[in-house]
């Protein structure tokens, strides 16, 4: 079952400093949901553990994620495959653009696309959907804030 979700992100940063943190492993872990590890393998690929709740379902996955199409500090894709044991498995990508509106502002675009399969994809399409917009959106505001504190922090 796959799903395409596609928001956007004002971010009080530089478009160099929002890329950096796009490539950083101690931001991506504390922005993902129900992240609890998240470790460089090299400069494209790193491995995760997420836990996450979904309906009636609770899994913990084992994943995979690699970084194509790089572009700095313009755009990349990130791709990304899970396995959550009996409660089936999840993979998908997202497109990031960055556009530096002006200097010390970015706005960030993403189109994500996403499949899950197993116990989870008979959970029902809205469900998967919601749940993933949901869990998109909160990762993109946490990006933001994160990204957006430190620039207030460096510069005050």
């Amino acid at each position: 079952m796959a799903m395409i979700i596609e928001g956007e992100e004002k971010i009080d940063a530089s478009i160099d400093r929002v890329w950096a943190a796009l490539n950083d492993p101690e931001i991506l872990k504390a922005c993902i949901p129900g992240c609890e590890s998240l470790e460089k393998n090299s400069e494209t690929e790193m491995s995760a553990i997420v836990s996450l709740k979904i309906g009636p379902i609770k899994a913990r996955f084992n994943g995979q994620v690699e970084l194509q199409n790089l572009n700095p500090p313009h755009s990349y894709t990130i791709q990304g495959e899970g396995k959550g044991g009996i409660a089936g498995f999840a993979k998908g990508g997202a497109d990031v653009k960055l556009v530096e509106d002006e200097p010390g502002k970015t706005t960030l675009t993403y189109a994500a696309k996403a499949d899950v399969g197993g116990k989870m994809a008979q959970l029902g399409s809205r469900l998967i959907t919601s749940t993933s917009k949901k869990l998109a959106g909160e990762f993109f505001s946490k990006f933001n804030a994160t990204v957006s504190g430190a620039q207030a922090e460096t510069s005050a």
